[in-house]
């Protein structure tokens, strides 16, 4: 490749990944989110002057195998899990050596993109589903089954989890971790309102009315709580019957009926049965549930160790749906970089990363997100801890899951919708006018 030809990719790299760079939330709903990143189509982190025609390099002998990998998930809370996990891997790979590297997440995708558009990308990385199609498209990570397919063993993962991330019909990530979203709810709460709990058959108009008898504003306890944000109006979307995108993802889709009472949803509780925020106090909802100022709650099972030592009991269930249940699943992948040297030990590394018995024990012990693998035996001493009672609910909740509609501008997607939803939540603009903004913003990274 000419220095000319390089140049040029590298500066469309860069455009590529300055606008991902900007929108890099959490992935969860305090959020993923968002959670809610990437590369030029050519393998832009291999040296200069290199061949870059065929997607990664000969792979050299094992005993010469040192892969980097970069991750968030680890950083802080989980580094000697971590530990384990690779001491695992190398103890049965000993020609394998992994050298791990964190960041926090806030700044992990700001890192991350500077790494591949200078050519230094790590060997294999982790990335959330917001970011994935970014850098799919931008052509940065790995054919897994091309490159080191004897090494991918997709009957093992959790079937959506592994579809996921796939990009026009190629497999490039493993599903690590999925997490989801359920309807917390305090026990107490309810039972001094003399009112049964919630159950997997509620609808949205079964919350509405608990949550109304459960609302003593006065007091400061509310009926629910249900973020006004982008990582909520897609779910709810699709609990109405709507859909984000047309089939072929030319054209948005949410602007119907549907659409406009799935955001009347959320925003007609604000300042009703769900507080708004000057009634909050200074307090996040997380503080005002685990305090008992929230009978219900929408929240992510990454709650469940901040609120094993709230002093009341509370359960969970799947989430209320009007016209059809959608519960909000999150996934990270582990992925690995098209500049890789070393792709069959990659690929190893991934599997064993995301799906080995001691990588699984590890996470479920440590309550590290839970592992995308299809096996549920695996859970058994999981389902077993409480509180929540019913973390059987988790794994009810993706027999119908619904994933976040992505494009490569995904950081202004959001940003469309979470602007229009926030002027409505002031009272600023209707519903109505609500998803018009935010379906003409969204046409215009379309097209």
């Amino acid at each position: 490749m000419t220095t000319t030809m390089r140049m040029r990719r590298v500066a469309a790299l860069l455009a590529v990944l300055a606008l991902a760079a900007t929108g890099c939330g959490s992935s969860g709903e305090n959020t993923d989110e968002a959670a809610s990143t990437a590369t030029e189509d050519d393998g832009a982190s291999e040296p200069a002057g290199e061949d870059t025609s065929e997607p990664a390099g000969e792979e050299a002998p094992a005993e010469d195998a040192t892969l980097t990998y970069f991750t968030f998930s680890a950083a802080p809370d989980h580094l000697e899990d971590l530990d384990t996990i690779v001491a695992a891997f190398e103890e049965e790979h000993p020609g394998i050596t992994i050298d791990v590297q964190t960041a926090a997440y806030d700044d992990y995708f700001t890192q991350l993109q500077t790494r591949v558009a200078g050519g230094d990308a790590p060997d294999t990385f982790e990335l959330n589903y917001e970011n994935f199609v970014t850098y799919a498209e931008a052509g940065t990570l790995l054919d897994l089954t091309a490159a080191a397919g004897e090494a991918i063993d997709p009957s093992v993962f959790y079937g959506e989890a592994y579809d996921v991330f796939q990009h026009d019909g190629t497999q490039y990530g493993l599903p690590a971790t999925f997490s989801n979203v359920v309807l917390f709810y305090n026990k107490d709460l309810f039972d001094q309102a003399g009112l049964d709990y919630p159950t997997a058959d509620w609808t949205w108009d079964d919350e509405r009315a608990a949550a109304e008898e459960l609302t003593d504003a006065e007091a400061g306890v509310w009926g629910t709580f249900q973020p006004v944000s982008f990582f909520e109006y897609f779910k709810v979307l699709a609990q109405n019957g709507g859909s984000f995108f047309n089939e072929d993802k030319t054209d948005v889709a949410f602007d119907t009926p549907e659409g406009v009472e799935a955001a009347e949803w959320l925003l007609d509780k604000v300042g009703t049965v769900m507080p708004a925020e000057a009634d909050m106090g200074g307090q996040d909802d997380a503080a005002m549930f685990k305090s008992g100022k929230l009978a219900m709650w929408h929240n992510g099972i990454w709650q469940f160790a901040g609120m094993a030592d709230a002093p009341f009991e509370w359960d969970i269930v799947v989430e209320p749906g009007n016209t059809t249940d959608a519960s909000h699943f999150f996934s990270n992948a582990v992925v690995a970089s098209t500049g890789t040297e070393h792709p069959d030990a990659a690929a190893k590394w991934l599997q064993f990363m995301a799906s080995s018995e001691t990588a699984v024990q590890v996470r479920l012990e440590s309550d590290w997100e839970l592992p995308a693998v299809s096996d549920t035996s695996l859970f058994d001493s999981w389902l077993e801890q409480t509180p929540p009672a019913n973390r059987q609910a988790v794994f009810d909740s993706l027999d119908a899951v619904v994933v976040p509609p992505v494009i490569a501008q995904q950081a202004r997607l959001q940003d469309a919708v979470d602007s229009a939803l926030e002027r409505a939540k002031l009272g600023q603009i209707d519903a109505q006018a609500a998803i018009d903004q935010a379906a003409e913003s969204i046409r215009g990274l379309l097209n």
